[in-house]
């Protein structure tokens, strides 16, 4: 349920690609106005929040599209701790480049560090435990390899990428089938025998049928702490478990202590608060 922490320079393109044509579009019409193209400048970007980093290699490959000569320099690594008042990188070269990148670099900046710092605050809360944290598809649309990546760097696995890389039957499918049984019998004479198929379920009877079918991992959908428990008793290590549905920090170490193998966090990137981090012009 992972990948590699990496980002491939090829995949980021189109991604910026995009971002960029919507914010500048046909040019930056204040800049163009008031910004010499040939004056120089340089800036810090600075983070005004306590967090975790994530997605400097992404801001700098903006500001390196819109114009290839801006030096960046980055001061801390994705992964890393930063205070509030710390200098995250410093950057120099056209002031015009610089003020046109600066919206979607730090845009990107601040959504995947708010990710990064919010899985990191669920790891550490799990700790002890051997509970990991898994993120969802509840991602933003084009944007999902990025904040998927920003999990892995706050400490967190990936759960699959799309609909293309794993089995996943949820609730729909099973009242499409005629029930966990029929759904997990069909996926499971279908799919290559080294898919592992997952089903979701959401009582205990359910979960016990779901181990009678042969399903690979259970997931116990928006179950009180107390049923988790007993879920995990019945499953009784003949698959893996997921809790999924109504996480909070409150409550994640009471799951975590049920017994499961995964705690998946939708919030992680459907709902997470951005990073305040802001670039200041330091001398002309």
């Amino acid at each position: 349920m992972t990948f590699p922490v990496q980002l491939k320079k090829a995949d980021l393109l189109p991604i910026i690609s995009a971002a960029l044509k919507e914010d500048i579009g046909t040019g930056d019409i204040t800049t163009d106005l008031i910004v010499p193209h040939s004056r120089l400048a340089e800036a810090i970007i600075l983070s005004k929040d306590n967090g975790v980093v994530a997605g400097l290699k992404v801001a700098e490959r903006v500001f390196s599209l819109v114009d290839g000569e801006i030096i960046f320099n980055p001061l801390v690594q994705d992964g890393e701790e930063v205070a509030h008042g710390q200098t995250m990188a410093s950057l120099s070269g056209r002031a015009y480049g610089i003020l046109s990148a600066e919206r979607v670099a730090l845009n990107f900046l601040q959504r995947l560090s708010g990710i990064a710092t919010s899985t990191r605050r669920l790891v550490r809360l799990v700790e002890g435990y051997k509970a990991k944290i898994v993120d969802t598809r509840k991602t933003t649309p084009g944007l999902r390899q990025l904040e998927k990546y920003a999990v892995r760097v706050g400490g967190g696995y990936n759960h699959r990428f799309g609909l293309y890389d794993a089995v996943l039957i949820k609730d729909n499918h099973i009242r499409v089938a005629g029930g966990v049984a029929e759904a997990v019998k069909l996926a499971k004479c279908k799919a290559s025998p080294l898919m592992k198929i997952e089903v979701e379920t959401t009582n205990l009877d359910e979960v016990a049928e779901a181990l009678s079918a042969g399903a690979d991992i259970i997931m116990l959908d928006n179950m009180d702490t107390q049923t988790m428990a007993q879920a995990v008793k019945i499953v009784s290590g003949g698959a893996l478990i997921e809790a999924s549905g109504s996480i909070t920090p409150e409550r994640i170490v009471g799951v975590a202590a049920a017994g499961v193998d995964f705690i998946s966090v939708g919030a992680l990137t459907h709902s997470v608060r951005s990073l305040d981090i802001s670039l200041e012009i330091e001398t002309l």
